[in-house]
């Protein structure tokens, strides 16, 4: 018999449509809000897609975050 998974309420939200603020993101991503705004300043950019709505909101696509997830993704059979 198999143990059940628990999914946190941060982890749902990654399924949701819909945008997250920085704070929501880093909750999901479960780094500080600090990282995200180091990856925004980096030369080249790091991190998922954002959008920059004011000086004191950057908004990032579900969309987007998963698609930036999927494109880190590394599968130990094929790496060599």
């Amino acid at each position: 018999m198999s143990t059940p998974v628990t999914i946190s309420n941060e982890a749902v939200i990654l399924f949701e449509e819909g945008w997250y603020t920085t704070e929501e993101l880093a909750r999901v991503l479960k780094v500080d809000p600090s990282t995200l705004r180091r990856w925004r300043t980096a030369r080249p950019l790091q991190g998922p897609p954002f959008v920059q709505v004011s000086s004191r909101l950057t908004l990032y696509d579900v969309r987007d975050v998963r698609q930036w997830l999927a494109s880190r993704r590394i599968d130990p059979g094929k790496v060599a």
